[in-house]
């Protein structure tokens, strides 16, 4: 796992959207780099929080009963149980930081979900 990297470079990595790619870890977490353009299916994650950081575009986090715009810079953590959805009509690139236990898109199956393994690629 890294202990140093370059988030640019790590991201120029990153070829598939939603496909989350883990970096490193700290204690107990995972830091996941990810691009964002269109949207992924709503999910929660029952016993974890989970928080996104945009380093560079902008996306919209809906929630059940309202829609959180995040910018370049805006950091923003859906807390455990909370149904949430990011949408982003540009490439966005955003920063995860997640327990390691935390599926990528939650108890939803879908062609988007990614396991623990193919995040470490």
């Amino acid at each position: 796992m890294n202990i140093k990297g370059n988030i640019i470079e790590q991201f120029d990595s990153i070829t598939d959207y939603w496909s989350s790619k883990i970096i490193s870890e700290v204690n107990e977490d995972y830091i996941k780099l990810a691009k964002f353009k269109g949207e992924i299916v709503r999910h929660n994650h029952e016993n974890e929080d989970e928080m996104f950081y945009v380093i560079k575009g902008s996306f919209e986090m809906y929630l059940d009963d309202e829609v959180v715009t995040l910018n370049e810079g805006d950091f923003y953590v859906v807390k455990k149980g909370i149904i949430h959805q990011p949408i982003s009509k540009e490439e966005c690139w955003v920063m995860l930081i997640e327990k390691k236990e935390t599926k990528h898109t939650g108890d939803v199956a879908s062609e988007m979900t990614k396991s623990v393994e193919e995040q470490m690629k």
